[in-house]
């Protein structure tokens, strides 16, 4: 089964061609973006495409970049399409990125065999295929703080936190409520090894791209089922969708629980007051009082330097989430530079700076960012850190961010990536080796 959905991950759609980026990396840090700001999936990819991108255009107005090499900001249009965003890569990697953003999981699983070939370091910030936190297989690749099946079984700690212990879960129904692609796929292999641990029964309803706006069969199927809890991987329009056609059959909305890429404002504002209740994994605070957010506003929005629509969307949900997509990429080039002694690195040096990426709970306060993200710690072996996440609620209006932090079942996750990493080397043929050195900070 874990083969089959590596498969599945690995399949290509079709797109338009993408546009070639212009600017060269010995100008500056070479940082293209992949962004969607167009299609059925720009409303999740338009706030975290603004907060990327400011965050960075903020370094290089307030700092002059990073560690006094200004940062090139490249944007490159994928649609969200996985063709497109492969094109995106191909127009790019002749002009020395030190660090690439996929920002899909479709473009992230053709990347993979690409970025050892290459020399350059795709950061898959929680998203992406699992089994590359393993290291010591996946030397090019970080997906930090956690993978989707650190998610699901966090998802599923929680339901047993509800329901009185893990023993509670047997007998119980729980429903996987996920986008038909390579990113709703992710958490399936998880969810069914822990049905089978804990008794539960699983139940899987994927929503085709072409359905995303039109889930009635889809819910009216919950409605005849009676799921006791539903997990959602939903993306772009299918969210907002999900949660009204939720609330529309009365299914208790504290029972239904979003990944991390559910949780945008605009996932839930359109149910409004019939989305109160509903919770969503995440990753990262939510607000724009932060001395480094404040310093975006001042630097990039307040300019008319970015693209967001209006001061008040600065702070979200997603928009914090490419902020925190941005913090990492720039703290693995500052990284870089230290452990290299050089100010221009290259793709090779950011992969040692993620490596040893190391961003302690002072070091957020140190960035003007206290208490905006866990602490983030790589290694050689650890490309992820499957750290605990937060979960938030919606009031009817806005996230209220609930009590507490929820662990992963890491006794079932981990053993689980590292048989799957192995299964993925043994399926491609020739995967070579790590030889990359270990830096004694990792």
């Amino acid at each position: 089964m874990r083969l089959k959905h590596l498969a599945l991950g690995l399949a290509v759609v079709t797109a338009a061609p993408a546009a070639a980026a212009t600017a060269q990396a010995a100008d500056g840090l070479y940082v293209p973006l992949f962004t969607y700001r167009t299609g059925p999936y720009a409303g999740s990819g338009i706030p975290v495409s603004n907060g990327l991108a400011d965050y960075l255009n903020m370094l290089n107005a307030r700092d002059g970049g990073i560690g006094g090499v200004p940062i090139i900001v490249d944007e490159c249009e994928t649609g969200y399409d996985t063709k497109k965003g492969v094109e995106c890569y191909d127009s790019v990697k002749g002009k020395n990125p030190v660090i690439i953003n996929p920002f899909s999981t479709g473009i992230t699983l053709q990347l993979i065999p690409k970025a050892a070939v290459d020399k350059v370091p795709i950061l898959s910030m929680a998203y992406g295929l699992s089994a590359s936190a393993d290291g010591n297989l996946f030397p090019w690749i970080f997906n930090p703080p956690d993978t989707y099946w650190d998610g699901a079984a966090a998802f599923i700690r929680h339901a047993a936190d509800v329901e009185g212990g893990f023993d509670k879960l047997k007998g119980k129904t729980i429903g996987l409520v996920h986008l038909d692609a390579p990113y709703g796929r992710e958490p399936i292999p998880l969810l069914q090894a822990l049905a089978k641990d804990y008794g539960f029964t699983l139940k899987l309803y994927p929503v085709p791209g072409a359905q995303m706006q039109n889930q009635t069969a889809l819910w009216l199927d919950v409605r005849r089922d009676r799921p006791d809890w539903i997990y959602l991987q939903g993306w772009g329009a299918m969210n907002p969708t999900a949660i009204k056609e939720a609330a529309k059959i009365g299914f208790p909305m504290n029972r239904l629980v979003g990944v991390w890429w559910s949780g945008s404002d605009d996932d839930a504002r359109p149910a409004g007051a019939a989305a109160k209740g509903y919770s969503s994994l995440d990753i990262n605070a939510v607000g724009s009082n932060f001395p480094a957010i404040q310093d975006i506003i001042k630097y990039v929005v307040d300019k008319g330097k970015s693209q967001v629509a209006s001061k008040d969307k600065v702070g979200e949900n997603f928009y914090d989430r490419g902020v925190m997509m941005a913090v990492l990429s720039a703290e693995a080039i500052r990284t870089a530079q230290k452990l290299t002694g050089k100010k221009q690195v290259t793709g090779e040096d950011v992969r040692r700076g993620l490596e040893s990426l190391n961003i302690t709970a002072a070091g957020w306060k140190a960035l003007g960012l206290e208490g905006f993200a866990g602490p983030i710690h790589l290694s050689c072996a650890d490309h992820n850190g499957h750290d605990a996440v937060a979960l938030v609620q919606w009031d009817g209006t806005k996230w209220e961010k609930q009590p507490g932090m929820i662990e992963p079942i890491k006794d079932k996750v981990l053993p689980l990536i590292q048989s799957a990493a192995e299964d993925y080397v043994k399926a491609n043929a020739g995967w070579p080796k790590r030889t990359e050195a270990c830096d004694k900070s990792s």
